[in-house]
């Protein structure tokens, strides 16, 4: 029986490699933006390895703390949590200084519909601020895979080394915050991690989760984007936490999302089976996709712990068994990058 609890302790739990990791960085951490989706839970982990790891470090969350359950679980589980606009000058400058951050403020939903101006400043102003705010720091930065340009399927997914081509205003300023930071890299020497993310699942929301809930609800799933990479959150969290040991000036980029390439369709109809209702499939199945090749990440840190199959299966019996969502769906359809 799936419960939140459950599903949050699976979320906060600790490998080994953390452990041993979490014990080589100096100093506290703070993760700015930290109320979101992966946020509390990422706080929460590192806690949990800093206690195994028997060493004294403080976890420091700070953000808006707009949904009160995010707060709640935080302090939960002992974390120091700061209430800032860190869009107010007065609120970020009095900030403590710290050895290490985690940067994972931004805006994705809104960048169409007359408040583009505020996913910008978000992801473009903000970013310019912190950098230098905290330039004597190690800053791991929250980024998007999706900067890099739609791919035929057969490619094997964009590296790190490929050419960033940011289409639509919400991927143009997500590179505008790399940009930021690696402004900081080379003014100001900052050790910098740039974490480009492709979907991470965490069962009260995520590409799974959205096609669970349109099998459920009738609704027709779009193939136009017919392949996608995800990753299990628990594992995105861990690579981000560790990512703090591999900030690097000149900064260094690094690609997270799961080994697998996998089907819109085949996944639709392995939870249509799961849920015992048949999915709704409207358009043709598109011959490219925003898809990235992890391989670097997984070399340097290890495969994730769960893999999609598994991901597949525990998604539907999660929400069979009335577990809380967030509804906040991904629009993992988009394709022109507005959102």
């Amino acid at each position: 029986m799936w419960t939140e609890e459950k599903l949050n302790t699976l979320l906060t739990t600790p490998s080994n490699k953390l452990v041993a990791d979490i014990a080589k960085i100096k100093g506290d951490i703070m993760v700015l933006g930290s109320g979101g989706k992966m946020g509390p839970t990422l706080c929460i982990l590192a806690k949990n390895a800093i206690k195994q790891a028997g060493i004294d470090k403080k976890v420091i969350a700070v953000s808006r703390f707009s949904d009160q359950a995010a707060l709640d679980l935080l302090h939960k589980h002992g974390i120091e949590t700061i209430s800032a606009d860190l869009l107010n000058q007065d609120s970020l400058n009095a900030l403590p200084e710290v050895e290490n951050v985690i940067f994972m403020a931004g805006r994705k939903f809104g960048t169409d519909g007359g408040s583009e101006y505020l996913t910008w400043a978000m992801n473009s102003t903000l970013p310019a601020f912190v950098a230098y705010k905290f330039r004597k720091s190690n800053i791991v930065v929250f980024s998007s895979g999706n900067i890099y340009p739609l791919v035929p399927l057969a490619c094997g997914g964009c590296t790190e080394d490929d050419k960033v081509a940011p289409n639509g205003e919400y991927p143009m300023s997500v590179l505008a915050r790399e940009r930021a930071f690696e402004y900081a890299s080379k003014q100001y020497g900052t050790n910098v991690f740039i974490y480009r993310l492709n979907f991470a699942v965490d069962l009260r929301y995520g590409v799974l989760f959205d096609c669970a809930k349109k099998i459920l609800d009738g609704e027709p799933i779009s193939l136009s984007t017919p392949v996608f990479n995800f990753i299990w959150q628990g594992a995105a969290n861990e690579i981000a936490i560790r990512g703090l040991l591999h900030a690097t000036s000149p900064i260094t980029i690094m690609n997270v999302t799961g080994p697998e390439t996998v089907s819109i369709k085949k996944v639709s109809e392995k939870l249509g089976k799961y849920l015992n209702k048949e999915p709704i499939f409207e358009g043709k199945e598109g011959d490219t996709a925003y898809l990235n090749d992890a391989s670097r990440a997984m070399e340097i840190f290890g495969y994730p712990d769960v893999c999609a199959e598994t991901l597949i299966r525990w998604q539907a019996e999660y929400i069979l068994d009335g577990g809380r969502t967030l509804n906040k769906p991904t629009h993992f359809e988009e394709r022109k990058g507005n959102y």
